[in-house]
């Protein structure tokens, strides 16, 4: 069974190969991907998240990258302080490993951003 003209339209940046493969799947495939498919989202949002957040900081946007996750939050100094919170400021957060076993996430500054635009 290939996908025809009438079909939907797939979403923008799902791979030609998958959107192929996808259209010759029976109906019976078609419900096992999609099974299967929940399965995995499932999988990816119990999976522990390296983003642990200190008390006062707001995520404004979360990335994943290649070999890093891209965060970007505003962060509140000292008590008292009239300008809190500051930012939004650039992370690249990593996994590292520990030379005695185990990780740890590190967290690089990149800089201060201009704050996101509201459309």
């Amino acid at each position: 069974m290939s996908q025809n003209s009438d079909g939907p339209t797939p979403p923008d940046g799902l791979p030609d190969s998958l959107v192929a493969e996808l259209g010759d799947l029976s109906l019976e495939d078609l419900r096992r991907t999609i099974v299967h498919a929940q399965e995995l989202l499932q999988h990816q949002a119990d999976a522990p998240s390296l983003i642990e957040l200190n008390p006062g900081e707001n995520v404004i946007r979360i990335e994943e990258q290649d070999g890093y996750t891209e965060v970007v939050k505003t962060v509140p100094c000292a008590e008292g302080c009239e300008d809190c919170p500051h930012g939004p400021y650039l992370y690249h957060v990593t996994e590292e490993q520990r030379p005695e076993g185990g990780t740890h996430t590190h967290w690089t500054l990149i800089g201060e951003v201009a704050p996101e635009e509201d459309d």
